[in-house]
């Protein structure tokens, strides 16, 4: 057969082509139709600062202004590094050795294309918007005089427009859209609008990135596929109990309370990297929480009810199942602070059903939270109440979301519009951004109680600073065995910060640092040998200090936690099947509540 020409190959695109270019202009209509309906019934969208972004900057500008002295240094500090680059530039282009002015930061993989090194051009484009963003975050970052809060939002809305402007995100500089755009003949950027498009048509007018391919994953199928049962259930949880794979497990059952900001199987994606398969395999008889997704009927539930009907009725209905007075208890980010909360309600209440607790990346102590405090201020918590209240009573799951993406904003946001919208790609079928993606609402009473009571005025930590119902809790008085496992590079809860329960409890705590973050490093088993964990037998005052006298282990932190968990599981005892013990099978895991999509 003779090779195909380019005319050929051209002719036969051209209906490909003129498809989407009918789906888009359709498509296009429908979405400006829209907008113009919602914005004649007065629901145009919200133009309003509701993170009071414009006063921060106004304040700023206010206090540059009073030291003119200090702004023009900045600005001839960058003019040097710019002369710099030029002369070094020039240098290469003759083919001389000349050094590079700024590389890109370690693990910064928006310059990994080769084009970025070895074209002059592009190589003088990433310098220079590396020197800018430098000089742009250092300027605003010396300023002084700030109020704490507003420092905060205009350097970290000045990260974001640093990191908006990368000429990565552009398809004019950046060199793999430019080739992929010439090699293609612009079907790229064809493709990437219709996947805009379809993006804005989910968000239903807002974009919403597609990260993952949805359509690639099914509960229970090739995510959350551990074998297990719904043994129990109210109107805020599931309770799951794991299939044994052990003839023998160990005498005290283990619950986890995960998240319900996000779903559980985070902790149970593939059998390959599923902690639940792990515990199993241990021998542990292992239940989880399964959080209902809340909408309207939910908007009155409280933290209070979170403890009572979630943590509590797991843990009675957990004690039944196995015909135990003792349970472990685990605890996964604000799942480990309800869980912290409930030792202490329990203490008070005389109950000592709980034998040891895990906290797993959990904040106890409010004080430094890293960049999510920029979202969490009276002004910014009144402007959630208010857009609950319009909701029905819950916060929508894409706006927790949102607001975790922009944390990270180069690996969740604009990795994905270059991917989508610029290569004109598909989303990646990966299941953990499936499960990032698979958001959950909060519930109004129980949110703002969050928001306020431990953001805002941290009253976790202080004796008495908390009733839950009607009891006064102090964590002082927490003395359970526990074990807790932070990782050093979390941007939700920072390790440093999750370190202070150490100082808190009175029983004796296990403290243990893991690399990566806050999903990385706690779903990482030991099987994929991947990133390094730390111990101390100690735990001094400062988070620095027990780093700084801490030893370095290869793997996974599992086996450390197994070897600390096991000792106090009692004796071997027959597997335990779920439906055989004091509750009854409902339903097969993942269980419905799981299986309820954000719309």
């Amino acid at each position: 057969m003779a090779p195909q020409t380019q005319d050929q190959g051209s002719t036969k695109k051209t209906p490909e082509i003129a498809r989407i270019m009918a789906s888009i202009a359709d498509r296009s209509q429908r979405l400006v139709s829209d907008f113009i309906a919602r914005n004649a019934s007065g629901r145009a969208l919200d133009k309003s600062d509701s993170a009071h972004i414009g006063a921060a900057f106004m304040e700023l500008t206010q206090k540059m202004m009073q030291d003119p002295a200090k702004l023009v240094e900045a600005q001839f500090s960058l003019w040097n590094d710019y002369m710099d680059l030029w002369r070094n530039t020039t240098l290469r282009m003759l083919g001389e050795e000349s050094e590079t002015v700024i590389e890109p930061e370690k693990g910064d993989r928006r310059f990994k294309d080769d084009t970025w090194q070895k074209n002059e051009v592009f190589n003088f484009i990433k310098q220079s918007y590396l020197l800018t963003a430098r000089w742009m975050n250092a300027t605003v970052s010396e300023v002084e005089g700030l109020e704490p809060q507003t420092a905060r939002k205009v350097d970290f809305y000045t990260r974001q427009f640093a990191d908006a402007i990368a000429p990565t995100n552009f398809a004019m500089t950046n060199p793999e859209v430019l080739r992929v755009t010439a090699e293609s003949g612009g079907e790229n950027l064809l493709k990437g609008l219709e996947n805009m498009l379809k993006d804005l048509e989910k968000g239903k007018g807002k974009l919403r990135i597609s990260m993952a391919d949805e359509d690639a994953f099914e509960l229970g199928v090739n995510v959350a596929v551990t074998p297990g049962k719904v043994v129990f259930q109210n109107n805020l949880i599931q309770l799951i109990q794991y299939e044994p794979t052990t003839e023998q497990q160990h005498a005290t059952p283990l619950l986890i309370i995960p998240p319900w900001i996000n779903k559980y199987y985070i902790l149970d994606l593939r059998e390959k990297n599923s902690m639940m398969k792990w515990l199993t395999d241990q021998g542990y008889t292992t239940f989880v929480v399964s959080w209902v997704n809340p909408d309207e009927r939910h908007a009155d539930k409280r933290f209070d009810d979170y403890m009572i009907e979630g943590a509590i009725g797991a843990i009675e209905a957990v004690k039944k199942a196995c015909n135990v007075k003792e349970i472990h208890a685990t605890g996964y980010c604000i799942g480990g602070t309800l869980l912290a909360a409930t030792l202490a309600y329990l203490k008070e209440k005389g109950d000592s059903s709980v034998k040891t607790a895990t906290l797993m990346t959990a904040l106890t102590d409010f004080k430094e939270v890293g960049d999510i405090r920029v979202f969490i201020d009276e002004e910014q918590v009144e402007g959630l109440e208010k857009k609950m209240d319009e909701s029905g009573g819950f916060l929508e799951g894409t706006e927790m979301a949102s607001t975790f993406n922009m944390l990270r904003s180069n690996d969740l946001i604009w990795s994905f519009v270059v991917n989508n919208y610029l290569l004109g790609k598909d989303p990646f079928p990966f299941d953990l951004l499936y499960w990032n993606a698979d958001s959950t609402r909060m519930p109004k009473a129980m949110h703002s109680f969050y928001l306020h009571n431990m953001y805002l005025e941290n009253n976790l930590v202080k004796p008495g600073g908390l009733s839950l119902d009607g009891v006064p809790i102090d964590l002082r008085t927490v003395d359970r065995p526990t074990y807790m496992i932070s990782c050093k590079e979390d941007h939700i809860a920072p390790w440093a910060s999750t370190y202070e329960a150490t100082k808190l409890f009175k029983g004796k705590v296990r403290f243990v640092l893991s690399a990566s973050g806050h999903i990385a490093g706690v779903a990482n088993p030991p099987a994929a040998n991947k990133y390094c964990y730390w111990t101390n037998t100690k735990n001094p005052k400062s988070a620095d200090k027990w780093l700084a006298d801490s030893k370095e282990h290869s793997g996974s932190w599992w086996i450390d936690w197994d070897a600390w968990l096991k000792p106090q599981s009692g004796k071997q005892t027959k597997a335990r099947v779920p439906g055989d013990g004091g509750l009854k099978v409902i339903e097969d895991a993942p269980g419905s509540y799981c299986a309820i999509r954000p719309e």
